[in-house]
């Protein structure tokens, strides 16, 4: 993943970008910002891509301007910054890489979504930036002569970097396979430091005595190799501890909103599957979620319904939803999107997904555990292609379908510099790069590390103007609102 670290973030923001009243001379200057972030992209990659977007959007402009500034480049063979030897060091030396450029307009319902797997969640919940999450530790209560108080909470940061092995085994899992995986590394650990202890025993034993000399000998190739193997205990329990302390900060969130409730209705939204709850219910409990969580939960019914709900039941909506605290701004905007947009006549579809229950959760919930996720439901997902994923799988591929056949083809090498058409010989592609103007997310970069694993040899690499959390995303569209 990668994600445009321009020092002016509000530049290359998706409000930037939809802003009603940019002028031509703005939006040129967020295009070029982007197009020169990609252009050193790929320059460092070493590789000139083949570049497919859709027509009608900021993509197109990106597209255009990128396939301008390579092609320029490439003219000048004495300055160009692609060389035969760059070319040969990059990581797409054998085959030239597809870039696939997406407009966030195609799907607003997922940067909304509520969200099951750990990485996401952490996103999502916490205060999670540059692989950093701070988290507000609460150390209890003290005494005063006022009488009880909270005390101050404690601000701690933990750095969930590539060495963390918890980490990059489990950032995609389901937060309770995570929950389980963290009480069975304690175990594990626990047993670990037991025998340490044990054997740190056995050797403090005093005297001479016969049985004492021989179970020193027996046990002193075991104490050589436990205390070889304590810096690694020693990290094992390190991060044992900070994935603990993570873990229970997602959870309480998971309990306080109700947002397994939450995931489970919009992923039956989403995949047109038939509700067993009414909407307005959830809206209306006082006990589910935030006022956000309510407001992110309609938007995106809203969005991936194909009949917009009558002006009489919208207005019931609007009521519910003002009642609960939510600020209507979003809906406001996202109301002008979809009337100005093509997704009106063909919302995008999230293809069919199933939320099942399974028995891990009696196993995480044993005594000793240090999750307890009673009340909490235990969501396994099955594995369904979110619309950005879908428009890769197409054009890597080479499909045929009518949600990418329309979709402009530049290949900066060729000497026509107006639109080619597809050649029809072409292979499907090994390597590619999705890039999506306008933010995006760790749901759909997880989903693509899913689709990816079942394409032996095929490499994929996702990147951003921006990695937005849905709290920042409903900022922006509130502001667009406003307008």
């Amino acid at each position: 993943m990668f994600v445009l670290c321009n020092q002016n973030k509000e530049l290359v923001s998706y409000r930037a970008i939809n802003r009603p009243d940019i002028t031509d001379t703005e939006m040129e200057t967020v295009m070029d910002t982007i197009v020169d972030s990609l252009f050193c992209f790929f320059v460092t990659l070493g590789a000139v891509p083949i570049i497919r977007c859709s027509r009608g959007t900021a993509a197109e402009m990106v597209a255009v301007k990128l396939d301008k500034k390579l092609r320029e480049n490439l003219r000048d063979a004495r300055n160009s910054l692609f060389t035969g030897d760059t070319l040969g060091a990059g990581q797409f030396s054998f085959q030239r890489p597809l870039l696939v450029l997406v407009d966030r307009n195609i799907d607003l319902a997922t940067p909304l979504h509520h969200t099951w797997t750990y990485q996401a969640l952490v996103h999502d919940v916490l205060d999670f930036h540059l692989n950093r999450v701070n988290l507000e530790e609460s150390s209890g209560v003290e005494n005063s002569p006022a009488g009880a108080r909270p005390k101050r909470k404690n601000k701690k940061s933990y750095d969930l970097t590539p060495v963390d092995k918890f980490w990059q085994k489990h950032k995609g899992s389901p937060f309770p396979e995570v929950a389980e995986s963290v009480q069975q590394e304690l175990e594990s650990y626990r047993t670990q430091e037991d025998e340490v202890k044990r054997l740190k025993s056995i050797m403090g034993l005093e005297g001479e005595d016969e049985g004492a000399i021989s179970m020193l000998s027996d046990n002193t190739a075991k104490l050589t190799s436990a205390v070889s193997s304590l810096p690694e205990l020693l990290e094992k329990k390190r991060l044992i501890d900070l994935h603990t302390n993570v873990a229970t900060a997602v959870l309480e969130h998971i309990k306080a909103r109700k947002l397994d409730v939450y995931f489970e209705y919009e992923e039956k939204i989403m995949s047109k599957t038939t509700l067993d709850k009414s909407l307005l219910d959830i809206i209306s409990d006082p006990d589910a979620g935030t006022p956000e969580d309510k407001m992110r939960l309609f938007l995106i019914y809203y969005i991936s319904t194909q009949q917009a709900p009558s002006e009489a039941d919208l207005e019931q909506y609007k009521k519910a939803l003002t009642d609960a605290g939510c600020n209507l701004n979003p809906l406001q905007y996202i109301k002008q999107w979809k009337a100005f947009t093509k997704m009106a006549s063909a919302p995008a579809s999230y293809g069919s997904t199933t939320t099942k229950p399974m028995g891990l959760l009696s196993r995480v919930m044993n005594t000793g555990s240090q999750f307890v996720m009673e009340g909490v439901k235990n969501l396994v997902l099955k594995q369904q292609n979110l619309p950005v994923t879908r428009i890769l799988d197409n054009l890597m591929e080479m499909k045929s379908n009518p949600e990418t056949d329309d979709y402009r083809y530049f290949d900066p090498k060729m000497l026509r510099g107006n639109d080619s058409s597809v050649p029809r010989n072409k292979n499907p592609f090994q390597e590619a790069i999705v890039f999506v103007v306008g933010g995006g997310n760790y749901i759909e970069y997880q989903n693509l590390v899913d689709y990816i694993k079942g394409k032996q040899g095929k490499h994929i690499l996702y990147g951003c103007s921006e990695l937005f959390n849905a709290t920042q995303f409903i900022k922006q569209l509130s502001q667009l609102g406003q307008k």
